[in-house]
């Protein structure tokens, strides 16, 4: 054995001492999104936000061309003001809004999902931002985001910690 305090590392951990190397060097921000949606966000001033109804999280518009309410949606609205953008609101059914998603064309979902969402295959959830207590059982909230554009994943989620302290 050599010097105290001195340790054989293996394979894996010198792949992956070069692996953080290299992305250091490259100056690659993580998290990231392939499809630079935060940046698109940032850079369009517009948040594409799809509402499915579930009050009080969310609510229909009173009026036909009206904009959705309930606590989802000022959540959602606050957090586009802090990114320099609008929330632009599309009002349809889980299912719906869940293959805009997909699709690249909604960038967050609300609706009073929760953490055990059947979505959660298809979305990526944020980590639970509320607790309610629904038929006797405890239900954690979340919303959702495209999946795989991890950097708007994590800001929502950072955003979402500092609402609820």
């Amino acid at each position: 054995m050599g010097a105290v305090g001195h340790r054989r590392r293996g394979p894996s951990a010198v792949v992956a001492m070069l692996a953080s190397t290299v992305v250091a060097g490259c100056g690659l921000q993580i998290p990231t999104d392939p499809d630079r949606t935060l940046a698109q966000v940032r850079a369009t001033g517009e948040l594409r936000v799809g509402v499915s109804p579930h009050p009080p999280f969310t609510t229909l518009p009173p009026a036909p061309g009206g904009e959705p309410g309930g606590d989802e949606v000022v959540l959602v609205r606050r957090f586009a003001e802090e990114q320099g953008a609008e929330a632009l609101f599309v009002v349809d059914g889980e299912e719906a809004l869940v293959t805009l998603l997909e699709r690249g064309e909604l960038d967050v979902m609300v609706g009073g999902l929760s953490s055990r969402s059947p979505w959660s295959t298809k979305v990526a959830l944020t980590r639970p931002y509320t607790r309610t207590q629904e038929e006797g059982r405890t239900v954690k909230h979340v919303m959702a985001v495209v999946r795989g554009e991890n950097a708007l994943l994590s800001e929502l989620e950072r955003f979402l910690d500092e609402e609820s302290s």
